[in-house]
């Protein structure tokens, strides 16, 4: 059975943000997909030092800060099929916590041989007027730099509501989250039956080339 985690960059676990989530995985859910929702923005999360130890180690892990949430959810997000994005918009982005968390946790999955290849990945962010589209795009770039099958609803990932659980009056944020949901199901499914049907696409070795030498 494919499994899907959600991370929840917002610091309050039961705000629009985890609310938007919950919607998404209800979906999920109801197509018998095991899910689970976490949160991480309201940890102390160090953002990347640049230091490329994980790099050089090669254990899938951050070496400059061990033992905090982003090697405490590794193994859960490796074994994952689909991970979710959720954020609220700050400053027209997502927020500082989870941008700590997602630059650790990708570039530790991107040099260690892409472990987040081919995963399905899906953004969703929650804000009162303005600049989730910014957001949003801050999410999907995070899965197109991992090779990571993204996941689309009917417009732009969004759902609208400043007060705990206004977003529900968002009639059209709410239809997104349940395509979107209903989505990441469908794509899960036909990676379940390529596994037996359809050859895995060859993975290359990355080149990188640096503009000055």
């Amino acid at each position: 059975m494919s499994k899907v985690i959600a991370i929840n960059g917002s610091p309050k676990s039961d705000g629009n943000t985890a609310l938007a989530l919950e919607a998404v995985l209800a979906e999920l859910k109801n197509e018998g997909i095991e899910t689970e929702i976490v949160t991480v923005g309201d940890k102390l999360i160090h953002g990347c030092i640049g230091c490329c130890k994980c790099m050089e180690a090669k254990t899938g892990r951050c070496i400059a800060f061990p033992n905090d949430t982003v090697n405490e959810l590794m193994p859960k997000l490796i074994e994952a099929d689909a991970i979710i994005l959720g954020s609220p918009t700050y400053f027209s982005g997502i927020n500082g916590t989870l941008k700590s968390f997602l630059d650790r946790v990708f570039f530790v999955t991107w040099v260690n041989g892409g472990l987040f290849r081919l995963k399905v990945g899906g953004g969703i962010v929650a804000l009162r007027r303005g600049g989730g589209t910014c957001a949003f795009d801050e999410l999907n770039k995070y899965f197109q730099i991992s090779e990571m099958t993204v996941a689309s609803s009917c417009y732009w990932n969004a759902v609208h509501g400043f007060g705990p659980g206004e977003l529900k009056q968002d009639a059209e944020g709410m239809q997104i989250a349940r395509i979107l949901g209903r989505n990441i199901a469908y794509l899960l499914k036909l990676q379940e039956y390529g596994k037996n049907h359809v050859a895995m696409p060859e993975k290359e070795t990355p080149v990188m080339t640096n503009f000055i030498r």
